[in-house]
């Protein structure tokens, strides 16, 4: 037992072992609905009296260990699967063949040891029971079976590794999640390191430093693969409770259907498996309840009584693609468009315009269904929207393909991480921006001939004829409101560059100035005050140190109306959902005021912190200011502008959180400066006190949110005003 690897090695096996079990298809239907993490102490018990630990388990057979899959049906060639897939696992796991034996015979010898004395004890108590021992020989038997299967399973090609002894325990460790963020953060800031020192490198003569650069650049990109890695997770680890889910299901509608899944292997990062996790069950859901038909439709149909329910996920162009399809009766348009002109969603009009794509992709408009009937299942279109919400808020796309009386295929994409991610540098004037390679398709280059010649105007819309397809041209520097390069208004234009994207199913052409090179860029998202700007989704640093804007390529779509209205519409109203929720999300400044009374201010709002001396402190008037960058900056203790109680007199320093507005600035003075926490928050109790929003439950404590503003301009109910205006009424 230790030199396997103790509690650790065990716990390894068990993991591995019943995921190899619910994957495959001869025994993993007893597995449906049992509490795994009680038969996995059971089996971890198993193994630990199987390898000589200490236990107290009474069970000495594999089969005792699944006792109540036992009563189920799990009969001896099912058991045959079961000791397979330990084998398997054994053998994946580098535990070599003398410890499968050693094992064997342990457990063979302390049953034996067990059945003699249960024998000795049923001669006293009951002679009578001694001409029939059959559970016993079985017993026996299973030993047996056990040691064959394990040894014939156990892997043979890594000897090497076995003669050195390498256990279980050697092959894995367990890490924190917030150890890995952090590790993961610290690469982010390694690569932005790497890019600088790469373009200093282009730059400069020196051959040794040229050479030490790129050994840099290749054991940075070796670490963000490794570290890439680490937070890989396959999806079967959200695939496995759907068996359960669609088993229920269908037996609650009364209808037969089979799951199949492929691509369980296929990894993701983390934080995205958590995030699509219940918009693949919703859509599941949605699947059998108004996807799959019930029997006596499909057998009219002509179809077989049992429906299929397909999961498949594969890796493609840098993007996870998971599919969801059902062989059910489809999504009919025309019943769409019926239900859409009955809600005053659509006139009769735009319903004969509209195609049988776009009727069917109302399915993601806020509150629309075609249900007859709201269940306590799901329905097809309600809570659609907050699917395709919730993807698209880690850059995914989702599409939906349906064809009446065959079925209904979902289509999922989503990217492999959000952390690094590879972009193309486009400049417009002075300024550069990232466009995520996800949705970059192609770059076109035209000289001044081309441009007169293939590029036209429909109703005054410029666009491009590429490979006989019309491409509707975006102008950055027109959608930025910036003085750069081309705006698309002269006929005699010179080179332009058209970068290609893609954004919500629709291609279109972006106009820039100059394309540079593809780099990993380190996606830094933007601050509050900037999150409302539709056009750029974050921001990063460039090998320069300079800051580059991330490019919403579906936000730009949006602004220059290349999707089509109702699409905008809907993007926008998705976008003020996903705001309105995050508004609740802050990072506030935990401070003490006053003899240790908490409050909280929003991060968004403070500036800087700064501690002055108490000697730095003079006085405008009455008022107690400092001399900080170049200006003179007042200060405002919060405990006397709240009225909470006297301020301390013989401080040495001073802490002060430094508000900035107009660029005019003032120092709050508080007691203490404690932590910076980032919750979700709830106003639990309104405040009429002056300076005080509300009172918030932070950290488990409650704390007192500081009306930053208002407190400013009781202290000085100038401040808002420009410095233009000032010296106007001062002149005056």
């Amino acid at each position: 037992f230790d030199r396997i690897g103790g509690n650790v090695a065990v716990e390894k096996v068990v993991d591995v072992f019943y995921e190899k079990v619910m994957s495959d298809a001869r025994i993993n239907r007893f597995f449906e609905g049992v509490a795994m993490d009680r038969q996995k102490e059971k089996m971890r018990l198993f193994l630990t009296f199987a390898f000589g630990g200490a236990t107290g388990y009474d069970g000495k057979s594999l089969e005792s260990a699944h006792a109540p899959l036992v009563k189920d049906g799990l009969d001896d060639s099912h058991f045959d699967a079961v000791m397979e897939n330990l084998g398997a696992t054994l053998k994946e796991l580098s535990v070599p063949d003398g410890m499968i034996q050693e094992a064997a015979s342990i457990a063979e010898s302390v049953r034996n040891a067990v059945l003699n004395k249960d024998k000795a004890l049923a001669v006293e108590t009951a002679p009578v029971a001694q001409a029939a021992p059959p559970a016993e020989e079985r017993r026996g038997e299973n030993t047996d079976k056990e040691a064959s299967y394990l040894s014939k399973n156990t892997n043979r090609r890594d000897t090497e590794r076995r003669k050195d002894g390498v256990s279980v325990a050697d092959s894995s460790i367990r890490v924190d999640v917030t150890l890995l963020d952090t590790l993961m953060n610290l690469v982010g800031e390694l690569v932005l390191a790497r890019n600088q020192i790469l373009q200093f490198s282009n730059t400069n003569q020196d051959a040794a430093f040229t050479a030490t650069s790129q050994h840099l650049n290749l054991v940075t990109t070796e670490l963000q693969e490794g570290v890439m890695k680490t937070r890989m997770q396959p999806v079967g680890n959200i695939w496995d409770k759907f068996p359960r889910v669609v088993r229920d299901l269908s037996m609650a509608c009364g209808k037969k259907i089979r799951l199949e899944m492929e691509g369980k292997d296929t990894e993701l990062d983390k934080t995205l498996i958590e995030a699509i996790k219940d918009p693949l069950t919703h859509i599941v859901r949605n699947s059998v309840d108004h996807g799959i038909e019930m029997p006596e439709v499909r057998i009219a149909a002509g179809k077989p009584e049992e429906g299929v329910l397909l999961l498949r996920a594969f890796h493609e162009g840098g993007q996870v693609n998971i599919e969801i399809s059902d062989d059910g009766g489809g999504i009919d348009p025309e019943k769409i468009k019926r239900k859409a002109i009955e809600k005053n969603v659509i006139t009769e009009e735009q319903a004969a315009k509209m195609s049988d794509r776009e009727a069917v992709n109302m399915v993601f408009a806020a509150g629309f269904s075609t249900a007859e009937k709201v269940t306590n299942v799901s329905g097809r279109g309600v809570g659609m929207d907050v699917v395709k919400t919730n993807i698209e808020k880690i850059g995914g796309t989702v599409e939906i393909q349906s064809r009446p009386g065959e079925g209904t295929t979902l289509k999922v994409k989503i990217p492999l991480t959000l952390a690094i991610i590879p972009a193309l540098t486009v400049t417009c004037g002075t300024d550069r921006y990232a466009i995520p390679q996800v949705n970059l398709l192609e770059l076109v280059r035209l000289d001044a001939e081309q441009v007169k010649t293939r590029i036209e105007r429909i109703q005054g819309t410029p666009v491009y004829r590429l490979r006989g397809r019309l491409l509707p041209l975006v102008y950055l520097s027109q959608e930025l409101q910036t003085d750069c390069g081309s705006n698309g208004e002269s006929d005699d234009e010179s080179t332009v560059n058209i970068v290609v994207l893609q954004a919500d199913n629709r291609q279109f052409g972006l106009v820039v100035e100059g394309i540079r090179d593809t780099e990993e860029i380190v996606v830094k998202p933007l601050g509050k005050q900037l999150s409302n700007i539709s056009a750029f989704s974050g921001a990063t640093i460039m090998g320069d140190g300079k800051v580059a804007l991330i490019l919403d390529v579906l936000g730009l779509a949006q602004k220059a109306r290349v999707v089509t209205e109702g699409q905008g519409d809907r993007a926008l109203t998705e976008k003020t959902e996903k705001q309105k929720a995050a508004d609740n999300h802050q990072t506030l400044l935990i401070l003490s005021v006053g003899g240790g009374k908490r409050m909280a201010i929003p991060l968004s709002e403070v500036a800087r912190l700064e501690e002055f001396k108490s000697d730095a402190v003079e006085f405008s008037g009455e008022r107690e200011v400092v001399q900080y960058r170049n200006e003179i900056m007042p200060l405002v203790h919060l405990c006397e502008a709240l009225g909470i109680s006297d301020r301390k007199k013989d401080v040495h320093s001073l802490h002060a959180v430094v508000y900035s507005k107009n660029n005019k600035s003032v120092g709050l003075v508080v007691d203490h400066i404690l932590d910076i926490v980032e919750e979700d928050i709830t106003v639990k109790r309104a405040s009429a006190r002056k300076g005080i929003l509300g009172t918030v439950v932070v950290q488990k404590r409650v704390t007192d949110l500081i009306d930053v503003e208002s407190v400013v301009l009781e202290a000085d109910p100038l401040f808002n005003e420009t410095e233009t205006a000032l010296l106007t009424s001062g002149g005056a």
